[in-house]
C-alpha cells in the first residue's frame, strides 16, 4: 500500500502548539487518541508477557535464591518502579514516541541518545525472536495435547518445521501491528484477559493443593520468604535480581504509544504504573502459591528441579489443575508469548520511526501508513529483522541463541539506566522547586539508575566467565560477553555511519539538547 512521508521540518508544530525556538519534538502522523488508559495498561502488561515470564523464570529464580524468590520479585520491582517515575515525568513534558531516544538526546545530546535508542531496538529484536520461538514450541505442544497425538508435539523438534512455524507467527504478529493500534488493542484485550484469568485459577488451585498437603514437597508460608537479605550470597542475589528485572521488562510499551493515547501527557505514565502493579501482584501471588504447593527444592515437583525449571507450568499444569484446565494453562502460555510477540513491535517500530523523523536513521522509516496511521515501514522491517535474526541464530547453534537471550539483561539495564539519569539531568534546575519535583524527577530516577547500573556492571563482569549462559566461549571469553558487547559496539559502528549520512542530527541541529520542554495541554 502507499505510504505517506510525514517527516516534518524544523519549526513544525506539535499537536497544534508551536515548537520551541529551534528544532523541537515533532508530530509523526500517528493515529491520535486511538488508545485509552485501560488499553494502554493492557498493552504494557501484554508486552511483559507475565505467564510466559513466570513459566520460564520461576524455576530459575528458585534455583538461585531458594525460598527468597518472592523477596527477589519485590527487589526487581523496585528499580523498575523508580525508573517508571522517570518515564512518567519525562512523558509529561515530551509525549514523544521516541521515549528513551528522544529524552536522552534532549538531556545528554545526540550520541548518547542514539546509543540509548539502539539499546532499546536491539533488546526488542532479541525479545521478539525469543517470543516467536516460545510461541512456536507451545503451538505444537498444545496441538499435540488437543489431539492426543505425541507425534504432532514432536514436530517442534524438526528444525525446518520449527523455523517455518516461527516465521508464520512473526508474519501474523507483524500484520496485526501494521494495521495500527485499534487492531492491536482488540486482540490484546482477549489475550491478556485469558492470561490473567487462567493465572488466577492456577493460583487459587495451588493454594488449595498447599492447604490439603497434596504434594510431599509443599511448604507452609513464612514471612521470611519476603526478606531479600536472607539470600545466601551476593552472587545469588544479583543472579536472581537479573532474572527478576527481565520479568518486568516491557512495561514502557505504554509510553512508546503515547502519541496515540488519549491524554498523551498523563495517560501513558498512569498506565505504566497500573501495569507494574498488576505484574508485581501476579508474580508475588503465583510465586508464593507455587512455593507453598510444591516447594522450591530440586526434588520431585520442586520449582528448582532442573527437569522442571525451564518450563514450570508444563510440569505443574496437570498436577495442580487437572488434565483439562492444565491444557488451558498451556494455552495461556501460548497466548502470553503470542500476545507479547505482537505488542513488542510497538516500541521498536515507534522508536525507529522517531529516530528517522529526527534524521538519526534513514528517511524511509519515517513513513506512516495513510489509513492505519501506524509506522508501516518500520513495523515490516522489524518483522523481517526478527525473522532473519531467529533463523540465523537457530541454524548457527542452539548455544548462540541461548547466549543471545542471556545478553538481553545487559541491554535492558543499559537503556533504562540512561533514561533514568536523563530525567534527573533534564529537570536538574527544577529539583528544588518542590518536594514532589525532588522525589519524582530527581531522587527516584537517580536511585533507579544507580541500581540498574550496578546490575549492569555485575552482569558484565559475570558474563566474562564462559560458564555464564550456555557455557560456550570465544578465545576463553564467555560467549554471552562477546555477544552483548559486540551488539553494543555494532551500535557504535552504525552510529558512525549515520553521522556521515546525517551530520545535522549529530550536530544537534534537528533535536536540540537543552531545548525547553514542550508542555502539552490535553
Amino acid at each position: 500500500m502507499t505510504q505517506v512521508d510525514t517527516r516534518p521540518q524544523a519549526g513544525d508544530t506539535v499537536r497544534g502548539v508551536n515548537a520551541p525556538d529551534g528544532p523541537g519534538v515533532r508530530d509523526k502522523g500517528l493515529g491520535s487518541r486511538s488508545v485509552g488508559l485501560m488499553g494502554s495498561a493492557v498493552i504494557g502488561i501484554s508486552t511483559v508477557a507475565p505467564v510466559y515470564c513466570l513459566t520460564s523464570t520461576l524455576g530459575s529464580t528458585a534455583g538461585e535464591v531458594g525460598l527468597q524468590m518472592p523477596a527477589i520479585f519485590l527487589a526487581g520491582f523496585l528499580p523498575m518502579l523508580l525508573v517508571a517515575f522517570a518515564y512518567r515525568e519525562l512523558n509529561r513534558v515530551m509525549p514523544d514516541c521516541g521515549t528513551s531516544f528522544t529524552w536522552t538526546v534532549k538531556a545528554f545530546g545526540p550520541r548518547v541518545g542514539w546509543m540509548c535508542g539502539w539499546g532499546l531496538v536491539i533488546a526488542t529484536i532479541i525479545v521478539l525472536s525469543n517470543l516467536a520461538g516460545v510461541a512456536t514450541t507451545y503451538f505444537w505442544l498444545l496441538a499435540g495435547r488437543l489431539t492426543g497425538n505425541d507425534a504432532i508435539s514432536a514436530l517442534d523438534d524438526n528444525k525446518a518445521v520449527h523455523i517455518l512455524t516461527c516465521l508464520v507467527l512473526i508474519a501474523i504478529a507483524t500484520a496485526i501491528s501494521y494495521r495500527g493500534m485499534t487492531a492491536t488493542k482488540g486482540v490484546q484485550y482477549a489475550l491478556v484477559g485469558l492470561q490473567l484469568v487462567v493465572l488466577a485459577i492456577f493460583v487459587t488451585m495451588a493454594f488449595q493443593k498447599a492447604g490439603s498437603g497434596s504434594f510431599d514437597t509443599g511448604l507452609d508460608f513464612s514471612w521470611s520468604w519476603m526478606n531479600p537479605f536472607a539470600v545466601q550470597s551476593f552472587a545469588a542475589f544479583t543472579a536472581g535480581l537479573s532474572l527478576s528485572i527481565f520479568m518486568y521488562w516491557g512495561w514502557d510499551a505504554c509510553l512508546t504509544a503515547n502519541e496515540e493515547t488519549t491524554g498523551s501527557a498523563k495517560t501513558p505514565g498512569r498506565a505504566a504504573l497500573i501495569a507494574m502493579l498488576v505484574l508485581v501482584a501476579s508474580y508475588l501471588a503465583t510465586g508464593i502459591a507455587a512455593q507453598m504447593a510444591v516447594g522450591s527444592g530440586d526434588k520431585g515437583l520442586g520449582l528448582a528441579n532442573p527437569d522442571n525449571s525451564d518450563n514450570v507450568f508444563a510440569v505443574l499444569g496437570e498436577p495442580v489443575m487437572g488434565l483439562v484446565l492444565g491444557i488451558f494453562l498451556s494455552l495461556a502460555v501460548f497466548a502470553s508469548a503470542a500476545a507479547s510477540l505482537q505488542t513488542t513491535f510497538i516500541p521498536v517500530a515507534r522508536t525507529v520511526l522517531a529516530m528517522s523523523s529526527y534524521e538519526a536513521l534513514p528517511a524511509s522509516f519515517a513513513k506512516v501508513h495513510p489509513r492505519f496511521k501506524s509506522p508501516g515501514r518500520a513495523t515490516v522491517v522489524a518483522g523481517l529483522s526478527t525473522g532473519v535474526f531467529y533463523t540465523v541464530m537457530t541454524l548457527l547453534s542452539e548455544n548462540v541463541l541461548i547466549d543471545t537471550i542471556y545478553a538481553l539483561g545487559l541491554m535492558i539495564c543499559f537503556y533504562y539506566s540512561i533514561t533514568a539519569f536523563a530525567c534527573a539531568w533534564y529537570f536538574r534546575r527544577e529539583l528544588l522547586r518542590s518536594t514532589r519535583d525532588f522525589v519524582y524527577k530527581g531522587l527516584c530516577p537517580v536511585l533507579g539508575g544507580v541500581l540498574l547500573t550496578g546490575v549492569f556492571g555485575k552482569t558484565l563482569y559475570d558474563m566474562w566467565d564462559p560458564a555464564y549462559g550456555s557455557g560456550s566461549s570465544v578465545g576463553g571469553v564467555g560467549s554471552v560477553f562477546v555477544i552483548a558487547v559486540g551488539l553494543l559496539l555494532l551500535g557504535v559502528v552504525l552510529m558512525a555511519a549515520m553521522q556521515r549520512r546525517s551530520p545535522a542530527f549529530f550536530r544537534g541541529e534537528v533535536l536540540t539538547k537543552e531545548t525547553p520542554a514542550l508542555v502539552v495541554q490535553d
